[in-house]
């Protein structure tokens, strides 16, 4: 399967150099790079960020709070993404197993990070993966595929229709799939990690798809205390 790659319609930026004015608001408009984009995956509000230039996450002036989703895990078991996590770190990620570039990468990234952690810090840490492709990304498809990325991830699919508004609340764009010119499928979705605290179950950092191994590895002892980078 191969997905196109376009501009996401969804929010989150770097911070502009002292130079630039500092503080940003960004519209839901503002394009980051993602698996896809478009349509009714845009979402509806503004967030203000702030951010050094040099530091791979995007700090939230508004933090977003978590989205009051239950689906099913990869278990086939209901998972009530609000209490599951709770007073627990968490990031959150929307995507797809069929994606052949960000979604693996992205997963991987995080993925060998969390293992320069302690086992207490592993424990805590919570690592979630929602699926933008409920019809094909079964609880089963969805267990295999992290099993390959870290078996402590937990896997949600469910009904479309509350993952995308469950994605939109966050500022993170998802379009339904659909088949392009050459029967492929296509799938549209911000490429965005969001870091919930563990203090208050609020995201105040997110990361694009540009975030590395190292910034992870940088970062993830600090969410895990509630601080921001």
């Amino acid at each position: 399967m191969r997905t196109t790659h376009r501009p996401a319609r969804t929010r989150g930026a770097r911070r502009t150099p002292p130079w630039r004015g500092g503080v940003l608001a960004v519209t839901a408009a503002l394009a980051l790079s993602a698996c896809g984009a478009g349509g009714d995956g845009s979402a509806g509000t503004a967030a203000e960020v702030s951010a050094e230039p040099s530091k791979a996450a995007t700090v939230l002036d508004n933090p977003f709070e978590k989205p009051d989703l239950v689906l099913t895990d990869t278990s086939g078991r209901e998972y009530d993404l609000v209490e599951e996590t709770k007073g627990h770190p968490t990031l959150l990620y929307f995507g797809y197993t069929h994606c052949p570039d960000v979604c693996p990468l992205t997963m991987s990234n995080i993925a060998v990070a969390s293992k320069a952690l302690s086992d207490d810090q592993r424990k805590d840490l919570r690592v979630v993966f929602v699926t933008s492709d409920p019809e094909r990304d079964t609880p089963e498809r969805l267990g295999a595929w992290l099993r390959g990325q870290d078996p402590d991830f937990i896997g949600l699919t469910g009904d479309f229709d509350a993952i995308q508004a469950g994605a939109r609340s966050v500022g993170i764009g998802i379009a339904p799939p659909t088949e392009d010119e050459n029967g492929d499928i296509v799938s549209t979705h911000g490429a965005q990690v969001l870091a919930f605290s563990p203090e208050d179950d609020k995201a105040h950092v997110l990361y694009g798809e540009d975030t590395t191994v190292d910034d992870y590895t940088a970062d993830l002892p600090k969410l895990l205390e509630g601080e921001t980078p």
